[in-house]
């Protein structure tokens, strides 16, 4: 560690709190162009709600483990493009079928191939095949019209205008016809194509599975992107698992000359005349900086790191009334892999098709990682992450807690012995994770994924705050939740914060 910063006349030029995807593309752009930059991380790990973790030779994913367009050049992945203008690249491991929809009615296998989407679907319903590519397509002409602009070409300030007027007016024109589109909902794309009540389901289980809304909550956007990168780039899983991600942009970081440090608490942001100068640590360190950007939350941003008189009031009250998505019960396992020989990587299971899918306990994720990597895990065992919504609010450090834990496992038991009907007998390694333990190792508000920001009912604010030289990147931050929209988020903060020539030169690069 450099001596120099335990000084408290020194200063570097942005400091960035939280080491999630967001805040390290954001961070890894801003070094690249030339800032000191100081990442300061709470955890011993980074990453954020995606790093990983290991207990006796497993490698557990804490988080996100569905990936499209890691390593494919013709990929609209923000994250792909910030990996290469740091020169970093990953290996990964593409497949198709993508995964396995377990209804209690039918089993649906996911590809990404167009085609073979609608032959599965056709096989269940050949109306509701018709109409699903007919809702699609609409879809994927947005899709169409965004591949022109990279990311990497936008900003979250009104001189984006220049920088795609100047560059891209050609790919401009062509999203002209599907800008209707790009503050609707999925729901009013849906309710004009699809009247088919199994394909509805099956459209809402899709936004669900993204953004933690079903779709008349979801933006189109959103889903756009979805469909055009599974269909039109590759879905892969990276090898390492998320680590590798993670890895891979702290080594940009530091190629260019950023500075990550790990267990390092911030424990308030330094104001004076009511702009950020820094940041104070939980030991007493203070560090000085031109700019400050936090990959916390919104609640824990304007909570804990800031004190209440630091906003304006009306402000402050609006944005800590921002509705969050619940927390998670995860299931993490190591378990003897002998006979599971064709097993695939990802299933979600529906448990009761009379209840909601957003009801917690009623829809299970369930990753497989060793299917595509078999070093995550001990020989002839596999690696397995089950997760369902929770919500926080019922959850206490108390008597019951662990009896409380193993009776909400039992959802997640049940959806796995759909997929592995003797898990129980094959587990080696058992670790249950609750709202509680989001909370405490991710220090997120309430263990929460982000906002709950339905579509037509608010957008997703800024990175920009309405203290000078603060800003907030990540999931409570455009474009929202999800790896690709929180390196989006990177990218729109540090392109805010350089001038246009140095975005232009980057671009000429890229």
């Amino acid at each position: 560690m450099n001596s120099a910063l335990n000084t408290q006349n020194s200063q570097t030029d942005v400091i960035v709190i939280g080491s999630g995807i967001g805040g390290l593309c954001a961070a890894g752009l801003l070094a690249r162009y030339g800032k000191q930059v100081i990442v300061c991380e709470s955890h011993s790990i980074p990453g954020g709600a995606a790093h990983s973790f290991r207990r006796r030779g497993f490698e557990f994913d804490s988080g996100p483990s569905f990936y499209c367009g890691l390593t494919d050049a013709q990929s609209l992945n923000p994250l792909k493009q910030v990996l290469d203008v740091l020169g970093e690249s990953l290996q990964a491991i593409p497949y198709d079928p993508l995964g396995h929809y377990h209804f209690p009615e039918a089993i649906f296998t996911v590809y990404g191939n167009t085609e073979k989407y609608l032959n599965e679907l056709h096989k269940i319903t050949p109306q509701g095949a018709q109409e699903f590519q007919d809702f699609a397509e609409r879809l994927l002409g947005l899709y169409q019209g965004m591949k022109g602009i990279p990311s990497l070409a936008l900003r979250a300030d009104w001189q984006v205008i220049f920088v795609l007027i100047q560059r891209y007016l050609p790919s401009l024109a062509k999203m002209l016809p599907h800008l209707p589109l790009v503050q609707s909902s999925v729901g009013n794309v849906m309710d004009a194509t699809v009247k088919d009540p199994w394909v509805r389901r099956l459209i809402d289980l899709e936004c669900f599975l993204l953004s933690g809304l079903k779709a008349h909550g979801t933006i189109a956007p959103e889903i756009a992107f979805m469909l055009g990168e599974r269909s039109q780039s590759q879905v892969e899983y990276p090898l390492g698992g998320s680590a590798a991600i993670v890895n891979a942009l702290v080594r940009g970081l530091k190629r260019w000359g950023g500075k990550l440090r790990l267990r390092c608490h911030v424990e308030q942001i330094l104001l004076e005349s009511s702009r950020a100068v820094g940041v104070k640590l939980q030991n007493g360190e203070i560090l000085q900086g031109a700019m400050v950007i936090s990959n916390a939350t919104m609640w824990d941003t304007y909570n804990h790191l800031l004190r209440p008189q630091d906003l304006p009031a009306s402000y402050r009250q609006v944005a800590l009334a921002t509705p969050a998505v619940d927390s998670f019960m995860h299931l993490h396992l190591g378990i003897q892999a002998t006979g599971l020989e064709n097993l695939t990587g990802h299933h979600v299971v529906v448990h009761n098709s009379n209840q909601d899918i957003t009801v917690p306990g009623n829809t299970c994720m369930i990753s497989i990682p060793t299917v595509w990597d078999s070093t995550l895990a001990p020989e002839g065992h596999h690696v397995v992450h089950a997760y369902t919504l929770e919500p926080f609010a019922t959850w206490q450090r108390n008597d019951g807690y662990e009896d409380k834990k193993r009776q909400k496992a039992e959802n997640l038991y049940r959806a796995l012995e759909r997929i592995i009907p003797d898990i129980r007998q094959r587990v080696v390694l058992e670790l249950i994770g609750t709202p509680l333990t989001h909370a405490h190792y991710l220090r997120r508000y309430q263990g929460t994924y982000g906002p709950a920001i339905a579509a037509g009912e608010g957008m997703f604010p800024n990175t920009q705050t309405p203290i000078k030289n603060l800003y907030l990147v990540g999931d409570s931050t455009m474009p929202g939740i999800g790896v690709p929209a929180v390196a989006a988020s990177g990218i729109l903060c540090a392109n805010s914060l350089v001038n246009i020539q140095q975005m232009t030169e980057l671009l000429n690069l890229y």
